[in-house]
């Protein structure tokens, strides 16, 4: 997939440059200091997939710019790159496909590249396992760390917040009439009755208006008193996620590459940031389902030496749940295997100290016993090696 860069720091031209080399992916075939260059050149050039984009420009800034490039019906994805966290409100109601915040580590950058791919594949290249038909008004919901709604027209560009809150509501209960009273009991608890029911009628008028520009407004029916979301011919990526966890309950060697495929679907937590009260039960066990996964998967590549990519795999679990003793077992037994005694150490002694500080205990008798062998193991290593 092609991909331009948009700032006016040339330093970060250079550092995006760097790191999507990693990628192969995608190819940078263009970068910009400034959206009237970029805007020309999408213009005269169609196939270019994504752009990453700076906000803080002189003269038009990246959200002007986005809001230009939305509105001129151009099919580039938009990656918001920028050094405060300050506009990422505007950024969503904008429907950029996702928001770095400088600096950006190689990790999430990855994870939004896929994003991308995710899409356009979809679109450009049926023969996929993600797209195996052609058609041309396919709908693909990216739900897996934000609510994306697209197809060949483009993408849903949400008009409020409260609607695309009431979208993701209806999609987990996709096929099922949702009553009037629940919807307003769920997304608009706290107000006063009259003035919810009034705030959901508004928000149903203004969901129907978003999907309007992709031939979608028909999906939000209204049945006996409620609503009821009917899709077809659509891609989700949380269903296509659990659907390949499914398919993959054992693994062995010839699976690890599909495996690894359907790691990379996991773009982020159900809904992203948005925090839904509503879906933490299902946020929760998709949370669950991508670590348990992964765990089945770091075992399957440990057991073929490849110890990079299942460090990679325990490092991103570790980052989201640090307290996880079970990462933390796999990551000190991968540091003996590699000969990395320092490293071990370290993690070690990070954790003990994490879980004193965060929960006033220390590490199961099972782990510190684990460490000891491991160090052991060093030692019986070099005196092996120090005997003539």
């Amino acid at each position: 997939m092609k991909v331009i860069l948009v700032d006016d720091d040339t330093t970060m031209h250079l550092i995006l440059n760097k790191m999507l080399r990693k990628l192969p992916e995608v190819h940078v075939v263009g970068t910009f200091t400034d959206t009237k260059s970029a805007a020309a050149f999408l213009h005269a050039h169609t196939d270019i997939g994504l752009a990453f984009v700076d906000i803080a420009m002189k003269g038009e800034n990246g959200m002007e710019f986005a809001a230009r490039i939305g509105s001129s019906g151009s099919p580039v994805q938009l990656v918001f790159v920028t050094s405060h966290k300050d506009f990422a409100l505007e950024a969503y109601e904008l429907s950029v496909i996702d928001y770095l915040v400088k600096p950006v580590s190689q990790e999430r950058l990855q994870r939004a590249v896929h994003r991308a791919i995710v899409n356009w594949r979809a679109f450009h290249s049926p023969s996929t396992p993600l797209a195996p038909e052609p058609h041309t008004d396919r709908i693909v919901i990216t739900a897996l760390g934000d609510i994306v709604v697209s197809n060949e027209a483009g993408r849903v560009k949400w008009i409020s917040r409260k609607c695309a809150e009431l979208f993701a509501y209806l999609l987990l209960q996709r096929g099922r009439r949702i009553p009037r009273s629940k919807l307003v009991t769920d997304i608009f608890g706290g107000m006063e009755q009259a003035g919810a029911e009034n705030y959901l009628n508004t928000t149903v008028y203004q969901l129907r208006k978003s999907l309007e520009p992709l031939g979608m407004r028909e999906v939000i029916r209204s049945e006996n008193d409620g609503y009821v979301l009917e899709l077809s011919d659509c891609l989700i990526d949380y269903v296509e996620f659990e659907a390949q966890v499914e398919e993959l309950q054992t693994m062995d060697a010839s699976q690890v590459e599909i495996a690894l495929g359907a790691e990379r679907l996991y773009t982020g937590d159900l809904f992203g940031d948005k925090a839904y009260v509503w879906a933490i039960h299902e946020t929760e066990r998709y949370t669950q389902m991508y670590a348990a996964f992964v765990k089945r998967l770091v075992a399957a590549l440990i057991s073929l030496g490849d110890t990079s990519s299942a460090s990679k795999l325990l490092l991103k679990l570790n980052e989201h749940n640090p307290l996880d003793e079970s990462v933390i077992r796999h990551l000190m037994i991968i540091r003996e295997m590699t000969g990395d005694k320092k490293s071990l150490n370290a993690l070690y002694t990070n954790y003990v100290r994490l879980l004193n500080q965060e929960l006033g205990i220390r590490p199961s008798e099972e782990l510190t016993m684990l460490y000891d062998s491991l160090v052991r193991a060093f030692t019986d290593k070099k005196t092996k090696t120090a005997k003539p």
